[in-house]
């Protein structure tokens, strides 16, 4: 029986496929963070696909589910030495005025399978609740999404807000519409074009590598 082409079978949703690939990569004993690198570039091939306009919101949708249910069969493969302490602590949510969601969990899912504990506080987030989850959890990486322009001067006031009450925190931004000057007028520490672009930093952010 062929190989299953993991990335092509993200790139055309094809879940079963995905699923029967991620299985019979573990089984190969492929580490799963290699597995989860094909995994990510299907998952760029999609965003490429919705770019170019030959993908839609909903495939947008189904893709970042059927990457969410492999990431979920590589969950304890990638957590798998007995419950390791976190990497890190990422707060993480989507700005106020602002109901996407989307992004936002893929960075989650990433980010987990990266090691660190993410405390996802949802879609539509008043700036008090972002100041309330960093003093409980004092992560070391706060990371605003936002997928509508009218959301820039909240995600500003968000920012500011998150530093006041933990200036050591890392506050990174991403988005549809966000980029690096974005990022300096909201006075983030960092932008984010993907969700390995949130990888990286965080990893920073948090003192590894």
């Amino acid at each position: 029986m062929a190989k299953i082409d993991l990335v092509k079978a993200v790139a055309e949703l094809e879940e079963d496929l995905v699923l029967a690939g991620v299985k019979e990569q573990c089984a190969e004993g492929v580490p799963a963070l290699e597995i989860l690198g094909q995994l990510q570039q299907g998952m760029e091939q999609v965003g490429k696909l919705y770019e170019a306009g030959d993908y839609y919101l909903s495939e947008l949708i189904m893709s970042a589910e059927v990457f969410s249910n492999a990431a979920a069969l590589l969950g304890s493969a990638l957590t798998g030495d007995g419950g390791s302490k976190a990497v890190g602590t990422m707060v993480l949510g989507t700005v106020k005025d602002d109901i996407h969601d989307i992004g936002k969990n893929i960075v989650s899912t990433i980010l987990s399978c990266n090691g660190f504990k993410v405390v996802d506080v949802g879609v539509d987030v008043p700036i008090e609740t972002f100041v309330e989850a960093v003093k409980t959890h004092k992560p070391q990486v706060v990371g605003l999404c936002c997928l509508l322009t009218t959301a820039f001067d909240v995600m500003k006031e968000t920012v500011a807000a998150v530093k006041a009450a933990d200036p050591s925190a890392t506050v990174l931004v991403g988005g549809g519409p966000v980029d690096e000057n974005v990022a300096k007028y909201c006075g983030a520490d960092g932008y984010c074009k993907n969700a390995y672009d949130a990888v990286e930093l965080s990893k920073k952010a948090a003192g590894i590598n």
